[in-house]
C-alpha cells in the first residue's frame, strides 16, 4: 500500500523541524541549568539527552527496518505548500527570535539572577553557568553537529563524545576554577579544603571512569 502524500509531507516536515527542536531542548538545558543545577537526571540532563535525540532522529528510525519493521522515510522536499511554509515558518522562528534574539534575553536575566543570589547570601555559580550555556547554545549545536556520526548508532556517539570532552576539555578548566574558588576562600577564612579535592577529583574524572570499567571486569 502506497504511503499518501499528504502523510509522507507530514513526516518530511516533522523531521525538518527536529533540528529546530534540538535548539528549543538546548534553550530549555540552559534555564534547567538554573534552577535545578546539572544534577544527574534532573533537568538539564533531560533537555540535553532530548536535544540529542531531535538532532539524530534520521539515524535512530533507521533501527526499524534493521528489526524488521518497515519504516520507509519520504525522499524530496516538501511539496504542499502550507506545510512547506509552515517548516519554513517555524525554522525561521527558532533561529531568528529563539536564538537570535530571546536567547541574549535569558541570558541577560540569567546574569542579574546571579547578582540577586549573591546579594542574598547564596552562590551565584549556577546563574553564571546557565547565562554561559545560553550564550554558547549555538556552539553547542555545532558541537553535537560535528560528532553526529550518521550511522544507527549516532545519538550514543554524540553522547559518548560530548562525555569525552566534557572529561578531556571542561574538567580541567573547571578544576583550575575550583582551585581560584579555594585560595579565595582560604584568603577569606573560609572554607577551602573542600574545593582543592573537588579539583583534584575532577583532573581525575577520567581516571576514575577507567577504574570502574576495570573493577567491573
Amino acid at each position: 500500500m502506497t504511503t499518501p502524500h499528504l502523510l509522507n509531507d507530514i513526516i518530511s516536515v516533522l523531521l525538518a523541524l527536529s533540528i529546530p527542536a534540538s535548539l528549543v531542548s538546548l534553550v530549555l538545558a540552559g534555564i534547567s541549568l538554573r534552577r535545578e543545577g546539572g544534577a544527574v537526571g534532573g533537568g538539564f540532563t533531560k533537555w540535553i539527552f532530548w536535544a540529542v535525540v531531535f538532532l539524530t532522529l534520521r539515524p535512530l528510525l533507521s533501527w526499524f527496518p534493521s528489526l524488521g519493521v518497515a519504516a520507509p522515510l519520504p525522499a524530496g522536499g516538501i511539496s504542499t505548500p502550507w506545510l512547506q511554509s509552515f517548516s519554513s515558518d517555524m525554522s525561521t522562528f527558532v533561529n531568528s527570535f529563539v536564538m537570535g534574539k530571546l536567547v541574549t534575553v535569558l541570558a541577560a536575566y540569567m546574569v542579574l539572577r546571579a547578582i540577586i543570589d549573591a546579594a542574598q547570601g547564596q552562590s551565584p555559580l549556577l546563574a553564571i553557568l546557565a547565562a554561559m550555556f545560553l550564550l554558547g547554545a549555538q556552539g553547542v549545536m555545532s558541537l553535537f553537529q560535528a560528532w553526529d556520526t550518521g550511522t544507527r548508532f549516532a545519538t550514543v556517539d554524540v553522547l559518548a563524545a560530548a562525555w569525552n570532552y566534557l572529561a578531556g576539555t571542561l574538567m580541567p578548566i573547571a578544576a583550575g576554577l575550583a582551585i581560584i574558588w579555594g585560595i579565595f576562600n582560604f584568603a577569606t577564612h573560609k572554607p577551602w579544603l573542600r574545593m582543592v579535592g573537588v579539583a583534584l577529583a575532577m583532573l581525575c574524572v577520567s581516571g576514575i571512569w577507567k577504574l570502574v570499567l576495570a573493577m567491573m571486569r
